[in-house]
């Protein structure tokens, strides 16, 4: 996630954030540019003049992924409503190479671990089919729609990869070595995990994995510790719930090595 409280050096600015969290914000499948048009889609047209009931001339924050942010302001009726890029507000960042791995989960639980993942700097995400877990369909388009609004709605300009699900043997044997494997494992040491995640302090690209909640099998376990630049990390005493779980790992791999140190 980008910096939301990046704060202004005077004493008068302290108590407010920089950023615009007023304004609507979108994100759009199209070119951004100096005074560039943008077309809307039928849902985004919908919120906008329906929903929001702006009218023509007034303003939204845009985005879509590789130009940065732009204000830009309706034009048009009804119909033939679009935005016209006006000012470039931030420039475009680079995600941090951090893949999330995860055994998929039912809707509404699925939607929350999506949003928060985003939140939270993940620049792919990856669902991982595993012997003990519950749901084999998982909605990629579903998964893209959550990760769009996460994005909209907490002022990050990246929208992460959503790849298509991949069983754990194939994600194993197609394990590239150059890539930090963080395996969170129930039954690993507990000891410290902040410790533990000290090992991969020097690799630039991560990846985190979260199992199913009935657990790893114990072949799946063996696979992975046997990979190459693994860290097999515990989260605590405690059994965590994937949702939980997700939040727990992520939080905790961006304070040791990522970018919140």
């Amino acid at each position: 996630m980008q910096g939301r409280f990046r704060l202004a050096p005077s004493h008068s600015d302290r108590l407010m954030p920089r950023y615009d969290f007023r304004s609507p914000r979108l994100y759009v499948d199209a070119p951004l540019g100096d005074g560039e048009a943008v077309a809307l889609t039928p849902a985004q047209a919908h919120y906008l003049t329906t929903v929001l009931r702006l009218k023509a001339g007034e303003e939204v924050l845009i985005f879509n992924g590789r130009d940065g942010e732009w204000r830009a302001a309706l034009e048009g009726h009804k119909r033939t409503i679009g935005l016209r890029a006006r000012a470039k507000l931030r420039a475009q960042t680079e995600p941090a190479d951090l893949h999330y791995l995860f055994a998929p989960l039912k809707a509404a639980r699925l939607d929350y671990m999506v949003q928060k993942a985003v939140e939270m700097g993940v620049s792919r995400l990856v669902p991982v089919l595993t012997r003990h877990g519950q749901v084999t369909h998982v909605n990629v388009a579903r998964m893209r729609a959550n990760a769009i609004e996460a994005a909209e709605q907490c002022g990050i300009l990246c929208v992460p990869d959503i790849a298509e699900p991949v069983a754990l043997t194939r994600l194993v044997a197609e394990h590239d070595g150059s890539r930090c494997l963080i395996f969170c494992d129930e039954v690993a040491e507990t000891a410290n995990p902040a410790s533990a995640l000290q090992r991969a302090r020097n690799n630039a690209s991560l990846a985190v994995l979260i199992g199913p909640e009935g657990g790893f099998a114990e072949e799946e376990r063996a696979a992975l510790i046997k990979l190459p630049n693994v860290v097999r990390l515990a989260l605590g005493p405690r059994i965590l719930r994937a949702d939980t779980a997700a939040v727990a790992a992520l939080a905790l791999v961006q304070a040791v090595i990522g970018d919140w140190s």
